[in-house]
């Protein structure tokens, strides 16, 4: 194995290290704790997982956590409603509305409905908007680690300056491949979107020294793709059948086939262990940085 693992749970381990020294310093010196509100509509098995560790780490950084657990059958007047009671109330910093909603729910009007201060998701149009002009807010949590991550990969060489480099976004959603390119931008690097319609994208990777695979594809991207030593962000998480574990068994991969990349990438983050972790500790980031912006106090940086 020639690449450096990108280890996401240490960094998301030392993220939330910062989060809990300003939550700490908050309550001391302000005398609150910040809180975020994580709303769950229905019973997807995954979606449970990931809030149970969201409000985990929410008490373990020291601040309040709201749980609003809904039936499926919740109508979108009743959840917009609560989401307006959670705008209202001055306790609450940050909300959070799982995704995905039961299909008879409009996601889109949802996000709407959230106060863009207390939006600590990013995917509000108003955060977007400010990603779009270069203007601090609250950033998508996946696409944030993702930039952390990449940061971290360079710290040696460059002390995680992203300056010059040619970046490849694979997948343009408006979750991750979006932002996660404006980001980058931000950061100065020269980004080139790829999708399913990309002509060569094979030669389109091979030229970039930063890949961030976000397509949805098990291990679509093969080591022969990649540039040698470049920086790889593995956002997919896609199940896959395992028959050397037992009938009927699977297990997760990423949306780059690690056994190959790994040969020639110069850093390359794992599935799981990589992406993931840092997506709930940005949202608890997230969840500081909306607390202070509300109250007119100095946002601490949080590394």
């Amino acid at each position: 194995m020639s690449a450096t693992l990108i280890d996401g749970k240490a960094r998301a381990a030392r993220l939330r290290e910062t989060v809990a020294r300003a939550a700490e310093k908050l309550k001391h010196d302000e005398g609150f704790e910040p809180g975020l509100a994580v709303v769950l509509v229905g019973e997807d098995p995954a979606s449970q997982v990931y809030v149970a560790s969201k409000v985990r780490l929410t008490k373990e950084c020291g601040m309040r956590s709201i749980e609003h657990i809904l039936p499926t059958d919740t109508n979108q007047a009743d959840l917009v409603a609560l989401v307006e009671k959670l705008n209202a109330d001055p306790g609450v910093d940050g909300i959070l509305v799982q995704m995905p909603l039961p299909k008879h729910i409009d996601s889109d009007a949802v996000v709407l409905a959230i106060d863009p201060a207390k939006d600590v998701d990013g995917l509000h149009p108003v955060n977007a908007g400010r990603i779009v002009l270069g203007k601090p807010g609250l950033v998508p949590c996946t696409p944030q680690g993702c930039v952390i991550l990449a940061k971290e990969a360079f710290a040696d060489k460059t002390g995680g300056d992203l300056s010059g480099f040619d970046a490849l976004v694979l997948g343009r959603s408006i979750l991750v491949g979006k932002p996660v390119a404006l980001l980058l931008q931000n950061e100065n690097c020269t980004v080139t979107m790829a999708h399913s319609r990309t002509r060569d994208l094979e030669a389109a990777c091979r030229r970039a020294d930063i890949v961030i695979a976000a397509v949805g594809r098990p291990r679509m991207v093969k080591g022969d793709w990649l540039k040698p030593g470049a920086c790889v962000i593995d956002v997919g998480i896609n199940r896959v059948p395992a028959p050397e574990k037992g009938e009927g068994k699977t297990r997760l991969v990423g949306d780059v086939d690690f056994e190959t990349a790994v040969e020639v990438a110069g850093a390359i983050t794992p599935v799981p262990g990589g992406v993931g972790p840092m997506t709930i500790a940005c949202l608890l980031a997230n969840t500081i940085r909306a607390a202070c912006k509300r109250r007119g106090l100095a946002i601490p940086e949080l590394g």
